[in-house]
């Protein structure tokens, strides 16, 4: 069997090409991404501050439990970014027999960053029952490493956060292209497998023979892929490292087992995909075979039909979802209505085309006239063939007219929300901070009307079925009024004081607050505490999503609203800034924190656009005994171009809009999730990027092709094999 699939494969170089290219990238992309996903799981960090230290006592995560609607219940580590231990704790671990040394680092405020301890492997248990009592964790031997604060850990956490939330997307993605791109290679040779069956071969055996040609060109996509997989993971190595996502010194996995996985996953895709696509051909009778395979059904069957209506709703259920809700629910509602409506374009892709034609039929016939008839005929005869061209160009558009403009709406509302909110006009910041002591005198100086400190810091809130970290801010209440705009919806900040909080209307839609609920959050340091809830803001994007009360401790910044007659005084305290070069670096910051996510886009539409591109090249290529028929006919090379032009034009007229709709519609309302207005921002060049770079990959993988075509006399291409 192997033995001929290789020679029907031979025969028709240009689908296996195809073929190869979407299953050489799908091992590429899924390589990669597997790679720095296992480098993030394997990571184990060598202890090196506390490197002559036994056990280390820190808090470094707290554990959060949840309630399942079955009465069961899960538990999920949440990492703490200033986890802290009560300095006490040390006297405690003194008293433990053994113990010879106990040294409490970074001591402040009765709370210690860790502690350091060292003492026998007989002691260890006892040491971890304090800390256990205490609500902290006890590190010993090798994960001693664990209790540092190490760039490495953050990249690992960086590493493990990205790929499992863009993994299952690219899965999707890979999924859908390399299904898309074997079907479409099985229907364009129905013919070679319907003559088997004319001459006896059983279903089972035609079966079989597709299964093996897809299993031969999927091994064969692994000596490209791999190749492809090592040199994307080098580079993109690389760029982490220069943006300093990632330590030179981090250890990137061995790329063996991501290879392995890649392929495994490539191949079961591309096998499955041409074991559903045979199925319709392997069920033909021997005596129906080639007049069945003569013409292109127009329609698909009732199941895909079916499945597709149901996706749809599905589709629109999760539109109204996302449009109704706020926060994370509506942010993946809209990625997963992308998606859904995505499939269900393709499902019902047959009847799109059938219908599209139907209406386009009257312009393309006074457009083109002849040519535009012939066009729009082919156009419905051909409704089902071009469905998997016309899946592709949509999830192309779709993807890179919603995913892609999701960080330009992210960044351009931050910089916004920071810039109006600003009432102060000078930052001052200091290398150890500034003291509440230093904040009384900047209010003191003259020509200044108002000042308020602010730390920078997190917090840890629950989140659906579990907890998350939110961005967070501890500030003087005593002036914040005159030197920030949140834009309050609801309560008032005159009553943030200790025990209170104020949060942002996309946190409070998150974790279902309201003015004077109690919310239920822990500290950065671990603290757990219950404020309540006086304010509900919308700047939460420029200004974090929590606000907290703080008048002790240190700042790490000043803002002051002045006359602008103070800076040498100012200057005293530390570095004097305008308030628009601080909302300038917090561009530059959004910019080098969103290139990662924009990376991970760009590769999802670049494999989409390969995808269409691909699909129209087979397409096109397919078209040989077609267009040497109606030359045959009398029809001129001039005609045929300009009935393939009006074809592309009713094909990318269609795909256009209706990617262009699930895009706008996954673009409106993802942006009102996480910033409340229906009105998302697009690049003065992104529609035009998108829509031309769209309708010229369409027109060079047909009309290139085609024109290769119509080079072959017709009498010599009318009994060629496609």
């Amino acid at each position: 069997m192997f033995k001929l699939a290789m020679r029907l494969l031979r025969q028709r170089p240009g689908t296996s090409i195809a073929t190869l290219v979407a299953l050489a990238g799908g091992v590429m992309i899924l390589m990669s991404l597997a790679v720095f996903v296992q480098s993030g799981l394997q990571f184990e960090p060598e202890p090196k501050q506390f490197a002559a230290a036994d056990v280390v006592v820190a808090h470094r995560h707290i554990t959060v439990s949840t309630k399942e609607f079955d009465g069961g219940t899960t538990t999920s580590e949440v990492p703490l970014p200033e986890g802290t231990v009560p300095a006490d704790l040390a006297d405690q671990i003194r008293t433990v027999p053994g113990v010879t040394d106990v040294q409490a680092v970074d001591v402040r405020d009765g709370r210690a960053g860790a502690i350091a301890v060292k003492a026998p492997a007989g002691a260890h248990e006892a040491i971890e029952k304090l800390a256990e009592q205490a609500g902290v964790e006890a590190y010993a031997g090798d994960e001693r490493g664990w209790a540092e604060r190490s760039t490495s850990i953050e990249a690992r956490s960086l590493l493990v956060q990205a790929g499992s939330a863009f993994g299952g997307y690219v899965v999707l993605l890979i999924v859908f292209v390399v299904a898309g791109t074997v079907g479409l290679s099985v229907r364009h040779r129905r013919r070679d497998l319907a003559l088997l069956r004319a001459i006896a071969a059983t279903p089972a055996q035609v079966r079989r023979l597709v299964v093996a040609e897809a299993a031969v060109v999927g091994l064969a996509s692994a000596v490209i892929g791999v190749p492809a997989g090592l040199w994307s993971t080098h580079r993109v190595h690389d760029q982490l490292v220069t943006r300093g996502f990632l330590p030179a010194d981090f250890p990137i996995a061995n790329p063996a087992p991501a290879a392995v996985l890649a392929i495994v996953v490539t191949l079961l895709v591309a096998v499955l995909s041409a074991r559903i696509a045979a199925r319709r051909v392997a069920r033909i009778r021997p005596a129906e075979a080639l007049g069945e395979a003569a013409v292109e059904p127009a329609r698909g069957g009732r199941i895909r039909l079916a499945s597709g209506l149901i996706t749809l709703a599905g589709a629109t259920v999760s539109l109204f979802f996302a449009a109704g809700l706020s926060g994370t629910a509506a942010l993946a509602a809209a990625v997963g209505m992308l998606y859904l409506f995505v499939l269900a374009v393709a499902l019902l892709a047959p009847w799109v085309n059938g219908f599209a034609a139907r209406v386009l039929a009257p312009v393309l016939r006074t457009v083109w006239g002849v040519s535009g008839d012939l066009a729009a005929a082919n156009l419905r005869a051909n409704a089902r063939g071009m469905s998997a061209v016309l899946s592709a160009l949509v999830l192309s558009v779709g993807f890179g007219g919603s995913v892609w403009f999701l960080q330009d709406n992210l960044q351009r509302q931050s910089v916004a929300q920071s810039r109006d909110g600003m009432l102060a006009d000078r930052v001052v910041t200091a290398p150890t901070g500034l003291t509440p002591a230093a904040v009384a005198k900047v209010r003191q100086i003259p020509g200044v009307e108002a000042a308020t400190g602010v730390r920078r810091t997190s917090v840890v809130v629950r989140v659906f079925d579990g907890a998350e970290p939110a961005v967070a801010r501890a500030v003087d209440p005593a002036q914040l009024s005159s030197t920030m705009d949140l834009k309050v919806r609801e309560g008032s900040l005159a009553g943030l004081t200790d025990g209170t909080i104020a949060v942002s209307a996309l946190q409070a839609s998150s974790s279902s607050w309201k003015v004077g609920d109690t919310a239920d959050m822990w500290l950065a340091d671990g603290t757990p505490v219950q404020p309540r809830v006086v304010a509900i803001y919308d700047r939460g994007l420029g200004f974090g999503d929590v606000l907290l009360p703080q008048q002790g401790g240190t700042y790490d910044e000043v803002l002051v609203r002045s006359q602008g007659t103070a800076d040498r005084q100012l200057a005293a305290f530390g570095t004097v800034a305008t308030a628009d070069q601080l909302t300038g670096q917090l561009s530059r910051d959004l910019a080098v924190s969103a290139w990662l996510n924009k990376l991970l886009i760009t590769v999802m539409v670049a494999y989409a656009a390969l995808a269409a591109g691909n699909t129209m090249v087979m397409a096109a290529l397919a078209r040989g005994r077609e267009l040497a028929v109606l030359r045959l006919a009398g029809v001129t090379r001039r005609q045929v171009r300009r009935m393939v032009n009006a074809e592309q034009v009713g094909l990318l007229g269609t795909a256009l809009t209706v990617g262009a709709v699930i895009a706008g519609a996954t673009l409106v309302a993802v942006v009102h999730a996480l910033t409340g207005t229906f009105l998302p921002y697009i690049p003065p060049l992104g529609w035009v990027i998108v829509l031309g770079g769209t309708t010229v990959l369409a027109l060079v993988t047909t009309i290139l092709p085609v024109g290769r075509l119509l080079r072959v006399p017709p009498v010599r291409a009318a009994g060629a094999k496609e």
